[in-house]
């Protein structure tokens, strides 16, 4: 198979200093993408003052290898940060094909320690960051009638462990932008999707791991060193490359596996003469997983809707 390469093609990476994001703005700049690397520069909690560095530095090795990058500090938070993220890539490469919503933050506590500032704070850099750049990118890509998104979901969002019901919460709402975007996208030419990453950064390290997994410092160490962000980026690079036609998916990456993550119903119960009652004596049937129902993604509706 001939390599998947993205000559000619302009890409967004946010979050791109370090990390996932790093990983995933020199993968999409060695296979010939001009690239928009933007970072804030905040802490891992999104609190504190800014830094070019992280943007500039990456932006520097992507040249020095040979590639095309150019850097931006907007936060994805506010609206006109992200805008300017959209807007150098206009100005420098006249054009944007490729967005990728990686900029993220954390804030490992148990609900009852959690004021409201910190949900806030979760949502608008996960959920209301993917949106602002999204909104931002999306009038370009309509009007070239092609684009693809990739967001960042995350199993937090499924309740796998405590200590994260801000940021997975926000991240569940992540999921359900990439899912409703992705019944609209196609009638432009835009496909949308999402990666859940497993990988070892400022936002998943040993300490992260032990405390939420209860696990060994030393297994821990283990555990993160097996995946390493490089591992997470060729799911990425796969979703946003011009033959991928999956729409609306979700692939979990890390340490070199690859997942599909899917929405399922069971077949469940009905009866006209429904009570709580009649729920308790069948639970079973209604938990049972034969025969389980996959929740596409509908494109149909606005496929058929004049333009």
């Amino acid at each position: 198979m001939a390599d998947l390469r993205f000559d000619g093609r302009v890409a967004l990476v946010t979050g791109a200093g370090r990390g996932i994001g790093r990983s995933h703005a020199l993968l999409l700049a060695s296979r010939g993408a001009r690239v928009v690397v933007a970072d804030y520069g905040g802490s891992l909690e999104g609190t504190g003052g800014a830094s070019s560095t992280p943007a500039d530095e990456v932006v520097a090795e992507i040249k020095a290898a040979g590639g095309e990058a150019v850097a931006c500090y907007g936060s994805v938070a506010d609206p006109k940060g992200a805008a300017s993220m959209i807007e150098a890539a206009l100005d420098s490469f006249g054009g944007i094909d490729i967005v990728v919503n990686n900029a993220g933050i954390s804030n490992l506590q148990f609900f009852e320690d959690l004021g409201l500032d910190d949900f806030r704070r979760q949502v608008d850099v996960h959920y209301l960051g993917s949106v602002h750049v999204v909104q931002a990118a999306w009038p370009h890509m309509c009007k070239a009638g092609y684009g693809r998104i990739v967001n960042t979901c995350s199993e937090a969002m499924l309740g796998m462990h405590p200590y994260v019901t801000s940021y997975g919460g926000a991240k569940g709402g992540v999921f359900g932008l990439t899912r409703t975007l992705a019944t609209e996208g196609p009638f432009h030419g835009i496909l949308v999707n999402a990666i859940a990453p497993r990988a070892h950064t400022r936002l998943g390290n040993e300490d992260s791991v032990v405390k939420t997994f209860n696990m060994p410092k030393e297994f821990a160490a283990g555990v993160m060193q097996a995946m390493p962000p490089e591992l997470v980026s060729p799911a990425m690079a796969f979703l946003a490359h011009e033959t991928c036609k999956l729409n609306g998916e979700v692939l979990i990456s890390g340490g070199g596996q690859v997942q599909r993550m899917t929405v399922q119903v069971t077949q469940g119960i009905q009866t006209n003469a429904l009570t709580p009652e009649y729920i308790a004596e069948n639970l079973d049937v209604l938990l049972d997983l034969t025969g389980c129902q996959l929740i596409e993604v509908n494109t149909e509706i606005r496929q058929n809707v004049p333009a």
